[in-house]
């Protein structure tokens, strides 16, 4: 059983990151599965399921959330959720949350209020919003994203970081934080946003080409997992050239895990004790260059 889930598991991979057709990918997990029947009880253990319960519900007495919009020039706007401590001790440091490549959903939005507890002002932006939001089909957005402007989209969060640091009871710092495509986006970002960017972290995202990695300027954390053999071939490369480049990174890979580890609603990929220990590294993280 070992050996087909991660087969499916890869095969997930495929469908999602690589373009595979839908058709294809549910012949070829049947074939693995067996039956049709039991192909569908393994899509769901490995698939975000969007009904999965929050870690921090939106009714947390510690927090506020609301849905907000903002300008980001040009004629464009943004549209996201934000959630900060109900009773903040003083100035707070932001973050930027970037989605993964199904959009915004609730386990981004999930996110953002678990840095809310922890003392940050989170915005968990949608960038889909210029193309009129994310669709409540997960494939639709990804088709998305796919065709999103990936410049102006790194424009877009940038703009974002930049008003975050001036609103009232801001600290001026902002850092961003990213899952798979978003981690890719804050690689993207932190080669654009200069001083607009306090602190980056990367949850298993592709990265740019090692050349680049001079241009950095922010503090980058990276997170991998082991089994990401698509999303590796990009991020140890790049890694590797941060660290020659003198650049501030601190990088962690985690045995024995899949891509997605990190995201709770995907039964079959979630690894609680690597998520656990990547989201206290993250806070670690945030705590020494965004919330000082």
């Amino acid at each position: 059983m070992d050996d087909i889930r991660a087969a499916a598991i890869a095969l997930y991979d495929r469908f999602t990151h690589e373009g595979m057709d839908r058709r294809a990918f549910m012949a070829e997990l049947t074939r693995l599965a067996g039956s049709a029947a039991a192909a569908s009880v393994l899509l769901a253990g490995i698939a975000a399921d969007p009904a999965a319960a929050a870690i921090v519900p939106d009714s947390d007495h510690r927090i506020r959330a609301r849905r907000m919009s903002w300008p980001v020039g040009g004629g464009r706007s943004m549209k996201g959720y934000q959630a900060e401590p109900r009773n903040p001790s003083g100035p707070l440091g932001s973050v930027l949350v970037i989605h993964e490549n199904r959009g915004l959903n609730a386990h981004t939005e999930d996110v953002a209020r678990r840095l809310a507890v922890a003392g940050y002002r989170a915005v968990a932006a949608d960038f889909l919003s210029p193309v009129g939001g994310t669709p409540a089909d997960q494939d639709a957005a990804r088709e998305a994203i796919g065709k999103l402007d990936l410049g102006a989209t790194a424009a877009d969060a940038v703009a974002t970081l930049r008003l975050l640091k001036s609103l009232p009871g801001s600290n001026g710092k902002a850092g961003a934080v990213g899952f798979c495509w978003g981690g890719g986006m804050v690689n993207r970002v932190a080669l654009t946003a200069g001083s607009a960017l306090d602190a980056g972290v990367s949850f298993y995202g592709p990265a740019p080409d090692p050349t680049l990695a001079a241009r950095i300027q922010a503090p980058l954390q990276l997170h991998y997992a082991e089994l990401d053999e698509r999303v590796n071939k990009t991020g140890f490369p790049w890694r590797d050239a941060l660290v020659a480049a003198g650049k501030t990174v601190d990088a962690h890979v985690y045995p024995k895990v899949n891509h997605a580890f990190h995201n709770d609603s995907s039964a079959e990929r979630y690894d609680a004790a690597a998520a656990r220990l990547a989201w206290q590294r993250t806070l670690d993280f945030f705590g020494r260059y965004v919330a000082a």
